[in-house]
């Protein structure tokens, strides 16, 4: 399973990248490839290409704010969490993918 998201929180700090770091974690434990990019203070970070977002099974937004450049994922599964689902169950995260996944 491909993946690709977007991680950004209220203040841009602490939880954007606890997010992201959480999700790539879970993610490659589980056999999985992922890029999360990160919307915090200092600007867009890890920008996704076009073709990660092409080839992704599936966009995880883990975000408390709107976040630039949403219209990218249109057409794609897509599930939008908060940062604190990202941050206190990333595996959980992880396995609701591969349900949405399956279910096709």
């Amino acid at each position: 399973m491909k993946i690709v998201g977007v991680a950004a929180c209220t203040v841009g700090i602490a939880h954007t990248y606890i997010a992201q770091e959480k999700l790539e974690n879970a993610a490659k434990n589980a056999g999985y490839d992922i890029h999360v990019e990160t919307q915090g203070t200092i600007g867009i970070e890890n920008e996704l290409t076009d073709e990660q977002i092409k080839e992704a099974d599936i966009v995880i937004l883990a975000i408390d704010v709107k976040i630039s450049g949403r219209e990218r994922f249109d057409g794609k599964r897509i599930i939008q969490v908060p940062t604190e689902v990202a941050v206190k169950s990333p595996n959980k995260l992880i396995e609701k993918a591969q349900e949405v996944i399956a279910k096709g």
